[in-house]
């Protein structure tokens, strides 16, 4: 994953590694001596606050980053089996996201989480938050972080079957994540949910655009582009 590299336990701040050193070693000693007061996903407490991160990372924020993801996600596993992600509180869960986010802004873990694992649960309310969150994200750094809207906006189309939903989303990727290393796949991806939602018009109308434009580099996906274009002229024509 794009990101920060891996960086040894030692530079973790001595703050930091105090503060989970003690929490971890709680719960073993609680387990240890009373299984039935274990943890449980429900009781995630809200995060530190962004005063508080600042004070206890002595300037490095980056290990930090990762030793907050390492803590929420130890409430995924408790008493030794994994506990549903719906048990959590996504507001706290999603405040946490944020701060370790604001921590590393060059992280990809907590996006990746909130896409692929905590918006993978049989509640929609909760998937809809998490997906949400990925998109208000995306805004922040678009040229790094469109993967995990891109999973958004397949979640959207295929999870929750809300198709402007995810035309939304792929819609974002399309105006905003403009890069060169952004592939022309997911640049296109509202033009394919266009067409699954009928609206062959307006997708004719954008893949004329990219190829009149010359948005298109690669003569294979020109000739691919081209193709599309003529099916979807020809499917128009059949309906009128």
């Amino acid at each position: 994953m794009a990101g920060s590299l891996e960086r040894p336990f030692h530079v973790v701040p001595k703050g930091i590694a105090i503060i989970f050193g003690l929490a971890f070693a709680v719960q073993i000693w609680v387990r240890a001596t009373n299984p039935l007061l274990v943890p449980k996903a429900v009781d995630l407490p809200a995060p530190p606050g962004s005063n508080a991160l600042a004070v206890a990372s002595f300037g490095d924020p980056i290990p930090t980053a990762k030793l907050l993801m390492l803590y929420l996600q130890a409430f995924d596993y408790q008493s030794g089996d994994r506990t549903p992600f719906q048990a959590l509180d996504y507001g706290k869960l999603q405040a946490w996201l944020t701060q370790i986010l604001r921590l590393d802004p060059n992280g990809q873990y907590p996006l990746m989480a909130a896409s692929r694992l905590y918006a993978d649960v049989p509640n929609e309310a909760k998937k809809r938050q998490m997906l949400e969150f990925v998109y208000q994200e995306f805004f922040r750094d678009p040229g790094r972080r469109w993967p995990w809207l891109a999973h958004a906006a397949a979640v959207a189309k295929h999870g929750l079957k809300d198709l402007p939903l995810a035309r939304k989303y792929a819609a974002a990727i399309q105006q905003n994540a403009t890069g060169e290393d952004v592939p022309l796949w997911a640049k296109q991806m509202e033009i394919f949910i266009l067409e699954d939602m009928n609206e062959l018009e307006t997708a004719r109308i954008m893949i004329g655009g990219y190829i009149e434009k010359g948005l298109i580099k690669s003569p294979g996906e020109l000739r691919t582009m081209e193709l599309r274009l003529k099916e979807i002229e020809s499917r128009i024509k059949k309906g009128k």
